[in-house]
């Protein structure tokens, strides 16, 4: 069954929906927040199809994901007790938050920095900061600096592998796609 073939093709005729720049920025601001998809499945196909935008794309997912980073930390910050604490309850998501806290703790502004670039959620540590009153400038710099790194690094390989970055994603994606699915069962499990 090819699943991922036809997701990945999907999403490259979204790519070049003239909406796809405001889904782009959307997708990107509510990832920060709580939207569970990251902008990379969107970004990637976007600076595929259409390179010489590459950067453009890259410069509104960073935009956009910063700001959703704002409001994540706002959210810490002001509301987490009524709105925030609740919503982590519900989830389950309570000893991953405190892991989180830990982390804070332990490395400072730099746990932003790892969550903005790497597949960590990059919104558990947004609320966190807030909810820890890191201090705005240096989260602000962090996510800005991590989150830009990211999307430029993504921008960055598609725009320059082209044609043949296209032909290799495509040949792997199946491969790529389910090996995704197994990480995530398996970090669900090894971290409930």
């Amino acid at each position: 069954m090819k699943l991922f073939t036809k997701l990945y093709d999907m999403a490259l005729v979204w790519a070049k929906h003239r909406h796809a720049e405001r889904y782009l920025a959307g997708m990107s601001f509510a990832e920060s927040v709580i939207f569970p998809i990251p902008p990379d499945v969107m970004l990637a196909p976007m600076s595929l199809a259409q390179p010489s935008k590459a950067w453009r794309f890259a410069t509104f997912a960073t935009v956009a994901s910063v700001l959703g980073g704002v409001l994540g930390y706002l959210l810490g910050f002001w509301l987490f007790e009524p709105v925030v604490e609740p919503l982590i309850a519900q989830m389950g998501w309570q000893e991953k938050f405190n892991i989180a806290l830990n982390w804070f703790k332990e490395y400072g502004v730099w746990v932003v920095f790892l969550a903005g670039f790497s597949p960590i959620p990059y919104k558990v540590f947004t609320i966190g900061a807030g909810l820890l009153h890191m201090a705005f400038l240096p989260f602000l710099l962090a996510s800005a600096v991590g989150r830009g790194a990211r999307f430029f690094l993504v921008s960055a390989l598609m725009k320059w592998g082209g044609v043949k970055m296209e032909q290799k994603l495509r040949q792997y994606v199946e491969a790529l796609g389910w090996g995704l699915v197994i990480l995530v069962v398996v970090a669900y499990f090894l971290l409930r």
